[in-house]
């Protein structure tokens, strides 16, 4: 009787653990990618602290880094892997999140706003707006950081 109660029990520790190591395998190249850009980001500026840290995809790939410098700004940090180049602006510089979605919402009607995420592509920062339609096709509204204009849309997909 001790046999059916201990074998399942091993069964679901050790199904357990794998899952474990396989989360923290999947999460490590993230976390080495927020690593060095923090340190290519450092060269620069001066955090006091990093509040987020994230892995734009677009035309190329971009990381990008949130926080905040010793003066205590709100600084963003957008560093392209292929020129490992530095570009660095104070939040208040740009448009905000809810600013972006707006913009959206004068030329759109959402059905679900899935995600709003900064990027970069051809070294022009970016929100990125991904959401559902009416219709329910997956959309991408990109609204330039700076000016708040719109760059370009990818619908209906």
């Amino acid at each position: 009787m001790k046999k059916w109660i201990v074998i399942p029990l091993i069964v679901v520790v050790v199904i357990f653990g794998l899952l474990v190591k396989i989360y923290f395998s999947s999460v490590q190249p993230v976390k080495a990618a927020e690593k060095k850009a923090v340190s290519l980001a450092k060269e620069k500026v001066q955090f006091s602290e990093v509040d987020d840290f994230h892995i734009y995809n677009g035309i190329e790939t971009v990381n990008v880094i949130e926080g905040k410098n010793k003066k205590g700004d709100k600084i963003i940090v957008w560093i392209p892997d292929k020129s490992k180049k530095v570009y660095i602006r104070k939040a208040k510089d740009g448009i905000t999140r809810e600013e972006a979605i707006q913009k959206l919402m004068q030329e759109k009607q959402p059905k679900k706003i899935i995600s709003v995420r900064l990027g970069m592509e051809k070294n022009i920062p970016l929100w990125e707006i991904y959401y559902r339609s009416e219709n329910n096709l997956i959309n991408y509204y990109y609204v330039h950081f700076e000016t708040g204009e719109w760059l370009k849309k990818i619908e209906n997909l």
